[in-house]
């Protein structure tokens, strides 16, 4: 079985739902108190055991390449003058740039989420790797991506993190998967379906924030974009599809005690930094009175 090393996070997108701020940063350098939305998924990766990380990326998102690049010597010399009270920083600023190989690919193609996926096949090869987004993530422990390597190692196939929908609205803002459980929490895949409703869905497990594909999804990515006709989208979820009716294994697993976060919008954004200040060492007292003494 093959060990996975590689992962890939499409970036590309206008971050559009975050207009005017967006317009000159790229929606994932947004920050959660003091780091950007991308790097804790980047540092979950890390911790994983993934050593190389392949960022698809538009024209628009150098901050990004510039974020994960070694800090300019202007900046170091400036935290080295700082003293003792700087090291800190100094440390964390070093450590983000060798954190992993990093590797940017422009991304070219049709829109849709599968394009990602078929501009980096030559990079992954026939390894077995991870797909996962720049704007949201699980917290857990162990790790989403740890507990989706430990299904990889059981099952040896696909893996699809999915999390349990509690609210109604949830069903039509997801995908979902219906098959049989063959454990707590970890269900054999038979179909995937689109935002179906609460009604239609198969199941209360969305598919959310990160997969583990095995190589095969390439040749299958193939046969969608060799049949997509002029305007329509391309979608990574059409190549699962025909994966399963060539009954191909991938089974979805829940992602045990996780917490997800989309900050995707601008409610779960905010959302997400207000309950990230409240555990941050530094501020986590005074910003907690704060909202305490808040009248508006």
């Amino acid at each position: 079985m093959s060990k996975i090393r590689k992962a890939v996070i499409p970036a590309a997108g206008f971050g559009t739902r975050f207009l005017p701020q967006t317009k000159a940063m790229p929606k994932e350098m947004l920050p959660i108190v003091d780091k950007p939305v991308i790097q804790y998924v980047v540092e979950e990766l890390v911790d994983a055991g993934i050593t190389d990380i392949i960022l698809v990326t538009g024209y628009h998102k150098r901050t990004i390449e510039d974020h994960f690049d070694a800090a300019n010597l202007d900046l170091i010399k400036n935290l080295e003058m700082g003293g003792d009270r700087k090291i800190p920083l100094l440390n964390e600023v070093k450590k983000i740039s060798s954190m992993a190989n990093f590797v940017y690919v422009r991304q070219k193609g049709p829109y849709g989420n599968g394009t990602p996926l078929i501009n980096v096949e030559h990079l992954i090869g026939d390894e077995p790797f991870i797909y996962t987004w720049s704007d949201d993530f699980i917290l857990a422990s162990p790790s989403r991506f740890k507990q989706m390597l430990a299904m990889y190692e059981k099952y040896n196939c696909s893996v699809l993190g999915g999390v349990k929908v509690t609210r109604d609205e949830d069903y039509d803002r997801y995908g979902f998967v219906g098959g049989k459980n063959i454990e707590e929490s970890v269900m054999d895949v038979k179909t995937i379906v689109e935002k179906p409703g609460k009604t239609s869905s198969p199941s209360d497990l969305a598919i959310v924030s990160g997969y583990l594909f095995t190589p095969d999804i390439f040749g299958y990515l193939d046969q969608v974009l060799a049949n997509l006709k002029e305007g329509e989208e391309f979608y990574y979820n059409d190549a699962l599809k025909l994966m399963l009716a060539d009954k191909k294994r991938m089974i979805a697993a829940e992602i045990k005690g996780g917490r997800y976060y989309d900050t995707g919008n601008k409610l779960e954004y905010m959302k997400t930094v207000v309950e990230f200040a409240l555990l941050h060492p530094d501020i986590n007292g005074a910003f907690r009175q704060f909202l305490k003494d808040l009248k508006i």
